[in-house]
């Protein structure tokens, strides 16, 4: 989707203690294209949703998604 897009890659490993932290890391990697994508999605840590302050460990998996369009 627009996330994989702006990052160019489906999957990457940063070294961070919270989600916002790691989403950061993401968007100096990233750039701007994907700092908009983040900017309008949900951040999912396995399988649940999740706020920049929750802690992760280093085998969590952080999923970026982005609404939804349809008709």
């Amino acid at each position: 989707g627009p996330a994989r897009e702006a990052a160019g890659v489906a999957h990457d490993e940063f070294d961070g203690d919270t989600v916002g932290e790691i989403l950061q890391s993401a968007v100096a990697r990233y750039g701007a294209d994907f700092d908009r994508v983040l900017a309008v999605s949900q951040i999912w840590v396995n399988g649940n949703e999740a706020e920049l302050t929750d802690v992760v460990g280093p085998y969590d998996e952080i999923a970026v998604l982005p609404p939804i369009s349809g008709g």
